[in-house]
């Protein structure tokens, strides 16, 4: 298996996100890997301005982890995954459930599309 050394994680502000941000800020301290975050801007998440959710980001990362961010508007799905294959990630982080309003599914629409359409490794935290 290949060594994971980059690392695309969606940062929405939502739960489920806080939890994708935790889990790979761990695994780039375990292993070394390089995080990219994506912010995605939509009429979904206007309330959570891109520089709050990285600012709280940036005040959870340990000393030595690389890390950038990325602000894209448009399809969250083709954004996260245009990132992905621009970056040569290994692997692809989110949260199970952004900020929608339909609760009821075990698995968001953002985070099935993700999965369903990218070749890179997806990992969907819940």
């Amino acid at each position: 298996m290949k060594k994971i050394q980059k690392i695309i994680v969606a940062a929405d502000g939502s739960v489920d996100g806080c939890k994708a941000v935790d889990r790979a800020i761990d695994l780039a301290k375990k292993g070394g890997a390089e995080l990219e975050f994506v912010y995605v801007s939509s009429h979904i998440n206007k309330s959570i301005p891109s520089n709050l959710v990285f600012d709280a980001i940036w005040d959870k990362l340990p000393a030595g982890v690389k890390a950038k961010k990325h602000v894209e508007t448009g399809s969250v799905h083709e954004a996260i995954i245009g990132i992905a294959e621009k970056e040569k990630a290994d692997l692809i982080i989110m949260g199970s459930r952004g900020l929608g309003l339909f609760k009821g599914a075990f698995i968001g629409s953002k985070s099935q599309k993700v999965v369903e359409y990218s070749d890179v490794p997806v990992m969907v935290v819940k």
